[in-house]
């Protein structure tokens, strides 16, 4: 009678090994899981490339983007946005400030920006713009474009310029979160 214990008792002791180890594997696959969707799918890492967005961004600065933020919202004006142009050869992602919404008109005069033939009040430290680029003239945006400029306007290659132009809503990969170095939010950085 002992030993038929004994080996019930064995028979348990495996069946709870195996489902522990069983249990086990599940864990870590949902954490592998949990890993591979949140860098993937929620932020990335990216670093800014020159000084077109000085004084909020310098180049080198590392750069956290929320890639959850524009699937339930759309952006809006002065958000700092991380994209790559559809179809560039460049390698890299481009970071620069939403000026123009879809289906208003953008234009630059008398160094001011203009929205719908209204002067764009905005709460950022900017230089006066001397480059007016394709802006000298009103560009209408479509439904699903963006225009957007650098901070350091006199030193960006943005929207005003035939190989970047407008920039289309699926060519958006999220917003400009936190600055990791110097840590910091970026929509608090360059305002007045």
């Amino acid at each position: 009678m002992n030993l038929y214990f004994e080996e019930e008792n064995k028979k348990f002791s495996v069946k709870k090994i195996i489902k522990e180890v069983i249990i086990w594997v599940i864990e870590i696959a949902m954490v592998i899981l949990l890993g591979y969707l949140t860098v993937n799918y929620t932020v990335e890492r990216t670093t800014m490339i020159g000084e077109s967005m000085n004084p909020a961004l310098q180049d080198g600065d590392k750069i956290l983007i929320n890639k959850v933020s524009y699937q339930f919202t759309e952006p809006n004006r002065f958000d700092v946005i991380v994209f790559k142009q559809s179809g560039s050869e460049h390698s890299y992602y481009n970071i620069k400030r939403v000026i123009g919404l879809p289906g208003e008109t953008v234009q630059i005069a008398n160094g001011k920006l203009y929205i719908d033939g209204e002067q764009l009040n905005e709460p950022l430290l900017t230089d006066t713009i001397n480059i007016y680029g394709l802006a000298a003239e009103e560009i209408q945006l479509d439904e699903n474009e963006y225009f957007v400029l650098g901070d350091n306007r006199n030193s960006s290659e943005d929207s005003r310029f035939a190989n970047v132009g407008n920039i289309l809503a699926d060519d958006i990969i999220g917003k400009a979160w936190i600055r990791m170095n110097n840590f910091n939010f970026i929509d608090k950085l360059n305002q007045n």
